[in-house]
Formats: C-alpha cells, sequence, structure tokens
C-alpha cells in the first residue's frame, strides 16, 4: 500500500505564552460548542485562513 503525500508544510513559530494559552481556552469553548476536539493550533490556521481569505485545503 502506498503512502499518501501531502502538500502541507511544516514550520515553527514562537507566540508569546499568554496567547497560547488564551487560544487553548478558545479551544475548550470551541471543542464544546462543535462537538468535536479543536486544538490551539486548529484556531491559528482557521484565523490564518480566515484573515488571508485562503482557500479550503482539498483532501
Amino acid at each position: 500500500m502506498s503512502k499518501l503525500k501531502s502538500n502541507n508544510v511544516q514550520i515553527n513559530i514562537s507566540i508569546p505564552i499568554e496567547w497560547k494559552v488564551e487560544l487553548e481556552n478558545l479551544a475548550r469553548i470551541y471543542s464544546v460548542e462543535e462537538g468535536k476536539t479543536i486544538t490551539f493550533l486548529d484556531l491559528m490556521r482557521r484565523g490564518i485562513q480566515e484573515k488571508y481569505q485562503l482557500g479550503e485545503q482539498k483532501l
């Protein structure tokens, strides 16, 4: 069985710890509202996508 190749890239960034704490709190709220696990990284991706009007990722 062949492995699917991803078009994603991994980057490393630094953010203030206060931002991370706040994003984690927001992620918990969104997780309850949406009925699925949302991480602070998911929120960062969403924010970037919405701010810069980037297209949806196709799987």
